[in-house]
């Protein structure tokens, strides 16, 4: 249980944080700027990786738990109540800033800028990256070591940067889910929990690829 309680506060601190720098850089006219932006869900994903790391793992995204399951590195009965787990973090995340922001659209959610296909390759892709770096850097499931936040914040924030303005550089199929519930805004949210895991997903069969080959 407590694995379960950590993956709801660090998966609400994550879309309360990182959709709320959307929100209130729009709030306030992009005082926060889309650096600014990127920043913020880079720190957020890092401080909670060495928060919450040594309880849950700090997945804080169903995608990589199912890839770690895929990878045998994390239990398969487990990660029907990790993904509950995160799916409320973060919807509650949004109901607070629904309520603390209610006339703003969207809520953060992940829209793409450009054509549908587009932000799917692009979430294919960055997720499949932030996957192989989670994979090559955690311990078995857990995210944690002195470097593993930092390099999975780090990839987050690099690939919020340059990514963001195109599909919202979502990455994390709850972090697009809450805010398009809560904010009625739907209508390409399937693109995100697609490609998010599919992403993840496709990074496993290459990180065993490469993993059995440097062992040789």
């Amino acid at each position: 249980m407590k694995k379960y309680i950590a993956e709801v506060i660090g998966t609400f601190a994550l879309v309360f944080c990182g959709t709320g720098a959307i929100i209130i850089n729009q709030e306030t006219g992009g005082t926060i700027t889309h650096v600014g932006i990127a920043i913020t869900f880079g720190l957020i994903v890092m401080v909670m990786i060495y928060s919450l790391g040594g309880i849950s793992g700090a997945h804080l995204n169903p995608a990589v738990s199912i890839a770690f399951t895929i990878a045998k590195r994390f239990p398969l009965k487990e990660l029907l109540p990790y993904i509950i787990s995160q799916s409320i973090g973060a919807i509650l995340a949004s109901i607070i800033l629904k309520y603390l922001f209610p006339a703003n659209q969207f809520l953060g959610a992940t829209i793409p800028h450009g054509s549908v296909s587009q932000s799917f390759i692009l979430e294919f892709l960055l997720t499949f990256f932030l996957m192989l770096v989670i994979i090559n850097v955690a311990t078995g499931s857990k995210e944690q070591g002195m470097f593993a936040g930092l390099a999975i914040g780090s990839t987050v924030l690099l690939e919020a940067m340059f990514a963001g303005p195109i599909s919202g550089a979502s990455m994390n199929p709850a972090r697009s889910l809450a805010p398009a519930i809560i904010s009625g805004h739907i209508e390409h949210l399937w693109v995100y929990l697609t490609a998010t895991i599919i992403g993840a997903a496709a990074a496993i069969p290459l990180w065993k690829y490469l993993s059995n080959n440097s062992t040789k």
